[in-house]
């Protein structure tokens, strides 16, 4: 979410929560599924038949452990990304990588400060008033439903796979310039939509990068509360 950049959010994910948002276990209670499942026809035949399944939700209350991949860079540093009480912050890289930021969605504001990037020489935190975990998951609902798929890694994880986006200016159906500012690709388990397992970014948020796309894949997702803490060079939210 790095908005002096025009950066990304938590997640559009997201996007920041975007959703920002594949692969290991999570905790028994919402793990997801490893091995066969019943296919789409089969599960018609049973008298399921298809239906879209509830949009992505980012829990107040979570933590989960993965990597941030840029891969025009060749870049995939360790990610982290927890929620508590509501507030959740995405952590990409550290001081021995090649990029290091931190995102955050802290008392009504998206904070986003990046330390380290190629290329990059301004390193202040901005900050957007007026967001918060309210805010993006109204956007995630407007997500589109692309289809159910599985990530093919170790373990195997069942998505639903969703698609988010930002477009200006916003005008009625028919000839009219328009420009995509951000789009997202959103996998969440098919069982909880609560739990991300995987986020692509591409957009404007992500300007820093010369494709201006960017990865994060989960290993674990856990509902409990995390680690959220405001650096010290942030400035504190308005009283």
């Amino acid at each position: 979410m790095n908005w002096t950049r025009s950066r990304r959010t938590a997640a559009l994910g997201v996007l920041a929560g975007s959703v920002a948002v594949a692969p290991a276990a999570a905790g028994p209670a919402h793990a997801s599924p490893v091995g066969p499942r019943p296919s789409g026809d089969a599960a018609a035949a049973k008298g399921a038949g298809p239906r879209t399944p509830p949009p992505p939700r980012l829990p107040r209350d979570f933590h989960g452990t993965g990597e941030w991949i840029v891969r025009d860079l060749g870049i995939t540093v360790p990610f982290t990304w927890a929620g508590r009480d509501g507030n959740s912050q995405m952590i990409a890289g550290g001081p021995g990588y090649p990029i290091w930021f931190t995102n955050l969605i802290y008392e009504n504001s998206l904070y986003t400060l990046t330390y380290k990037w190629p290329g990059l020489s301004d390193h202040r935190c901005s900050r957007i008033p007026g967001f918060d975990l309210g805010v993006l998951n109204r956007k995630l609902r407007t997500a589109r439903f692309v289809g159910r798929e599985i990530l093919q890694r170790r373990p195997q994880r069942y998505v639903d796979h969703w698609r988010v986006g930002v477009v200006a200016p916003q005008l009625p159906p028919g000839k009219h310039l328009r420009f995509p500012i951000a789009l997202g690709d959103v996998y969440v388990d098919q069982r909880d939509p609560t739990t991300f397992w995987q986020v692509l970014q591409f957009g404007l948020q992500n300007l820093y990068d010369p494709e201006l796309d960017e990865w994060l894949v989960m290993s674990s997702f856990e509902h409990g509360p995390g680690r959220v803490a405001l650096p010290r060079r942030c400035p504190p939210p308005a009283p």
